[in-house]
């Protein structure tokens, strides 16, 4: 699925992944961790987590106890059996992370016009 931004008359397609994932690799490790970190300040179920991150169940599985082991989750509700998580923002590594979005982030602005004005040249071609 390719999302499109409008800026004036000409419309751009967003990146399938996040500057994140272009970055450090698309594994499903990441890809749960990019979407945590998009989603700060929510909290999500594991099934909510693995269909949030475009992987399955197993592989968020394989995965969680690394997760849970590294600090990066929080529990933050319970409902019976099931937890609610989110982001662990105090913790360094998650830090680390939101720092290196930002860095990357900034970065792609600074890179930005001069793609925007290629992108435009070439519509109006």
């Amino acid at each position: 699925m390719i999302i499109f931004i409008n800026i004036g008359l000409l419309l751009v397609p967003m990146a399938d992944k996040s500057l994140l994932l272009e970055y450090i690799g698309d594994t499903p490790f990441f890809r749960m961790v990019d979407f945590l970190i998009e989603n700060k300040g929510m909290d999500f179920s594991k099934t909510e987590i693995a269909k949030g991150a475009k992987i399955s169940r197993t592989s968020l599985f394989n995965f969680w106890k690394k997760v849970e082991w590294l600090g990066l989750v929080k529990v933050t509700r319970r409902f019976g059996k099931t937890k609610l998580y989110n982001l662990d923002s105090k913790n360094p590594i998650v830090k680390t992370f939101l720092r290196l979005e930002l860095e990357l982030i900034e970065k792609s602005l600074k890179r930005s016009p001069k793609k925007l004005k290629k992108k435009v040249l070439l519509a109006k071609m």
